[in-house]
């Protein structure tokens, strides 16, 4: 009986495969709506937000040195490429605190995004579902967790960890039951930072009602203002938002307490100092983000990438170390990896590709990232992420 022949075997898609479908549609006369160039979508921002949307995304705290010194710090390391390696077939999966990844690329938490787009978290949530990417969730989300998780795949929840206890309990609570599977505290945002260019438009969107979803969809906020938030309330309902946004008098021993509420992995998000990262590894944290919060709370403060080497050789054979603050490039993951972060976390990258194109923009965004990072390595000589270590790199 004779034999059917056998089709070739397919070769898996890879994440660079983007780049083809960009050149291919250009055939058909179809160019990207956004840059390939994630640095290029702030300059293209500025001419389509609204001065105060963009402000809050673009700006940072005082007169911006840490944020420009944060993409400066990339500039310091140079990739040195390797030849014949064999990477026809590459693989950037990564499983990160139980999560698993098809690159390790996860969207940091922003906040109040309905100001750069009426579908706001909704939008970035369904992006980030069709890339297989996790989604990590503000507090400050202007969709509340519950709506987003409806839409979300892979998903982590940010903690602004408030003044009142019981509030702070609940924010864990829904999060555990509405599927988000890590718990990210940001340390660094006690308090808000003084950030002129916000100042200068005297522009903060939670006092206009947006960025305080989670905070007005809690039974336990209800209680504290008497019910549900109306126009009749909504004056005490910002009040009390203010006054419980965040606690400056945590120290590492409430962290206990955190984790007697959250039963899955806690990652510390703020972290530049060694000795704090010593310090998570002994309060039995699962993880921690080597951060300044994109240079938006403490200016002067070193940049971020300038931190991860030393915290990440010393604490990250016991933690696992995530980074972020800078990052716009495939190239910038690709030095971040080898300084020692298992992954990390963008922000204003996505958050100007949902501005200017709603979900698209994001998918976009992370399309781009994910097809640099996979040819920068290619070309490089690394395959997969175990080939990816200090070696890569040249001071």
């Amino acid at each position: 009986m004779p034999c059917s022949p056998v089709a070739p075997k397919e070769p898996p898609l890879s994440l660079a495969d983007f780049q083809n479908e960009i050149y291919l549609a250009g055939l058909g006369g179809v160019v990207p709506e956004l840059p390939a160039d994630l640095h290029r979508l702030e300059e293209v921002a500025r001419t389509r937000l609204t001065p105060q949307a963009h402000g809050y995304v673009a700006g940072a705290a005082g007169a911006e040195r840490t944020a420009r010194d944060n993409l400066a710090a990339f500039d310091q390391w140079k990739i040195v490429p390797r030849m014949l390696r064999d990477v026809a077939e590459r693989d950037l999966s990564v499983t990160v605190l139980g999560t698993q990844m098809p690159a390790p690329v996860i969207l940091g938490p922003v906040g109040v995004l309905r100001i750069l787009h009426p579908d706001g978290e909704l939008a970035v949530a369904r992006a980030a579902k069709a890339l297989g990417v996790t989604m990590t969730l503000s507090t400050a989300a202007s969709t509340a967790m519950e709506e987003v998780a409806a839409e979300a795949g892979p998903r982590w929840f940010q903690l602004y960890w408030p003044k009142d206890r019981e509030l702070a309990a609940s924010f864990v609570h829904r999060a555990k039951e509405s599927g988000y599977t890590a718990l990210v505290v940001t340390l660094d945002t006690f308090a808000m930072a003084w950030r002129p260019r916000d100042l200068d438009q005297a522009y903060l969107p939670f006092l206009q009602g947006i960025g305080v979803q989670n905070y007005w969809s809690d039974p336990v906020f209800h209680k504290a203002i008497g019910g549900p938030v109306t126009e009749d309330n909504r004056d005490r309902a910002l009040l009390h938002w203010a006054a419980n946004f965040g606690d400056a008098s945590l120290t590492w021993g409430d962290l206990a307490w955190l984790r007697e509420e959250w039963d899955g992995p806690i990652v510390l998000k703020g972290i530049q100092h060694l000795d704090d990262a010593r310090r998570a590894v002994d309060a039995g944290m699962d993880g921690i983000v080597v951060s300044n919060h994109g240079g938006r709370q403490v200016d002067g403060a070193i940049p971020s990438l300038q931190a991860l080497p030393a915290i990440a050789a010393e604490v990250g054979s016991r933690i696992t170390v995530l980074f972020d603050s800078g990052i716009r490039s495939g190239a910038d993951v690709a030095k971040a990896l080898a300084l020692g972060a298992e992954a990390v976390m963008i922000g204003r990258p996505y958050a100007f590709g949902l501005g200017l194109a709603g979900e698209d923009g994001v998918r976009h965004v992370l399309r781009c990232l994910m097809a640099e990072l996979d040819l920068t390595l290619a070309l490089a000589g690394r395959s997969t992420l175990a080939d990816v270590g200090r070696d890569l790199l040249s001071p």
